[in-house]
């Protein structure tokens, strides 16, 4: 159908995802840095992240599109239950940078936000993806995190001593049945209390009735890998 729908010069926008908290439909993500219309059903047309787009990026225009989904955009509000409003939970994806000159090792972190409470179950990087949950503190303990275990994944972390456990275990179970992961891994740490992490992404699993490839590793407080399983 034809219809009015936002377009998004990707020139002129700067990534600053103020467009992405007036969507209250929730249509719009930061990817490689710029905003990017995530799926035409979800727009509305009335363009209300118009006035806040600072670079006069966003227009409105018409064409041959999907009509809108309000059933489909009340889903994703459920299902999302962000935190709060503020732009740094936007969700972004972007490419590993690699800095040959300096000598620098690179992140190979590809997404943003990290923290599992501020996580969109329903972010577009999520369909399709590798996902890595690791209990904060194993970054900090094993040197090679980022090689062996970021990249080429999206990446949740969280502390199960500290955290929500019962909030860690509604959002994995969405995520687990809303997109179709290739695979999970669990990072935690050798002290008990980390132990946590795993029960909730195993009973989340459960939860979301997929079979779903697992792999849980654990690190000791010296950084070494002492136990690697597949299931």
């Amino acid at each position: 159908m034809k219809r009015n729908i936002i377009e998004i010069n990707q020139d002129l926008c700067n990534g600053c995802g103020l467009c992405i908290n007036a969507c209250h439909e929730g249509a719009i993500e930061l990817v490689e840095g710029k905003a990017r219309l995530i799926g035409e059903e979800y727009c509305d047309g009335l363009g209300d992240c118009l006035p806040e787009c600072p670079t006069g990026a966003i227009s409105i225009v018409q064409r041959e599109v999907k009509a809108y989904d309000e059933a489909a955009v009340e889903r994703r509000k459920v299902q999302a239950k962000l935190p709060c409003g503020c732009p740094g939970t936007a969700a972004r994806k972007f490419t590993p940078g690699v800095n040959n000159e300096t000598g620098d090792v690179p992140s190979q972190l590809g997404q943003w936000p990290v923290q599992l409470h501020l996580l969109n179950p329903l972010a577009g990087y999520l369909e399709g993806a590798d996902l890595l949950v690791a209990a904060d503190c194993a970054a900090f303990a094993y040197g090679n995190f980022h090689r062996d275990f970021i990249r080429d994944r999206v990446v949740a972390i969280g502390c199960p001593k500290l955290d929500d456990i019962q909030a860690y275990l509604e959002k994995l179970t969405t995520i687990f049945t809303a997109n179709n992961l290739v695979s999970v891994t669990v990072v935690r740490m050798q002290v008990p209390c980390c132990g946590g992490i795993v029960r909730v992404v195993e009973a989340a699993l459960a939860n979301s009735g997929k079979k779903i490839p697992y792999r849980q590793v654990i690190i000791d407080t010296q950084g070494q890998i002492i136990e690697d399983i597949k299931h």
